[in-house]
């Protein structure tokens, strides 16, 4: 067992689980008194979906019969998994759920649409309050929306504390479901946007094809080749182009996205009768991730001297290659390298958060999400 927090420390659990609705990641922060950004992780616990809970979220992410009761059904599971996730981060750091100041959960989104003014993300923080004895901060996204913003990414200000260097531009890619990249300059406020897919096409197709939730390592679809003709038209979408701030999800990057880029080359988002072809639909998949993460890359942050890479993309081997491929000259490694593993990264971010609102600080960036000025994020449940 790790340590307890010191009585000149707080800790703080952040709860994450994304658009590639493979589970719940947590984490138990501390923060010492005095030592500014000096966050230590004191535990990880990570718990999968079960099969029904993990297709309920997918179906949710498109209208249906009956959304309110499933929502609300879908919440209370998403929440029962919350606790057992940090039962498990106080049990492994030997930490009493008194000595946790706050839980950060983000909840699972399955509607983002800022341009019509919402943001939704399926949660019960008043029940995980009630399952834990511990003061839950949630609701983070609407705030920043209300006043304007994308509501997304909210990760930049937390990569700056932890991943910033005084002497380089570092970018921080974050490939989950979708992808975004924090660009941090020294001495200049942070920037970021969502770049476009990370995993949910990936996942989607490989799932489809093999059975499997997700390609692992890459190695499945490393045995294709990427097609350009097929890249050229994944790139085109317009979404690639448009100017930050923006942000996406499943809203676009969906099933239906996958099967209008097919159609053109007569394949379905269905079986295919050829096993290469598969293969190299996949291998596409995967270039269009590491291609359109490296223009933005290349646009917008031309100094770049280091990509950060954290989420579940960067236990994909095929996939880091071929974003080092693409970034000749720009030190591409994953997250653990700066102390703080590749699948811890997003479920901290949301830990800072927490602090943030318990501190009455601003969690978001204007320049990175649009929004009319600086907001404290998310709603407290108090235990």
């Amino acid at each position: 067992m790790s340590e307890g927090p010191s009585q000149a420390a707080e800790t703080y659990i952040g709860l994450m689980s994304g658009t590639s609705l493979d589970g719940v990641d947590g984490v138990l922060l501390q923060r010492t008194a005095g030592q500014g950004t000096g966050w230590q992780t004191l535990a990880h616990a990570h718990r999968p979906f079960p099969p029904a809970l993990r297709q309920a979220m997918l179906a949710l992410n498109t209208p249906g019969e009956n959304e309110l009761h499933r929502a609300a059904e879908a919440s209370q599971a998403l929440v029962v998994l919350y606790a057992t996730v940090v039962h498990a981060l106080c049990t492994e750091a030997d930490v009493l759920p008194t000595e946790v100041t706050a839980i950060g959960a983000h909840g699972q989104t399955v509607r983002h649409r800022p341009d019509l003014g919402y943001t939704c993300q399926l949660n019960h923080p008043a029940l995980l309050t009630e399952m834990t004895g511990i003061d839950v901060v949630a609701d983070f996204r609407s705030r920043d929306v209300a006043a304007g913003g994308q509501g997304a990414p909210l990760v930049p200000a937390f990569h700056d504390a932890i991943f910033a260097r005084p002497d380089a531009t570092v970018v921080v890619l974050n490939i989950g479901g979708m992808a975004n990249l924090s660009i941090l300059r020294p001495g200049q406020t942070p920037l970021g946007f969502d770049c476009g897919p990370g995993n949910a096409l990936l996942d989607m197709w490989c799932e489809c094809q093999t059975g499997h939730a997700y390609d692992a390592n890459g190695e499945w679809g490393a045995g294709g080749n990427a097609r350009e003709a097929w890249l050229s038209d994944a790139l085109a979408e317009p979404y690639f182009a448009l100017p930050p701030p923006k942000s996406t999800g499943r809203d676009l990057f969906n099933a239906e996205w996958l099967q209008r880029w097919l159609a053109p080359h007569g394949l379905t988002d269905g079986p295919q009768a050829d096993p290469d072809t598969a293969r190299d639909v996949q291998a596409t998949l995967c270039e269009l991730t590491a291609r359109s993460a490296a223009l933005a890359v290349q646009a917008h942050a031309p100094d770049a001297q280091e990509v950060v890479v954290c989420g579940g993309g960067a236990l994909n081997g095929d996939l880091m290659r071929r974003l080092s491929e693409q970034l000749p000259g720009v030190h591409v490694a994953r997250s653990d390298a700066h102390g703080l593993d590749a699948m811890q990264v997003e479920a901290a971010a949301f830990a800072w958060l927490a602090w943030t609102h318990v501190q009455r600080l601003a969690g978001n960036l204007p320049a990175v999400t649009g929004a009319k000025g600086p907001r404290v994020l998310g709603a407290l449940y108090p235990a």
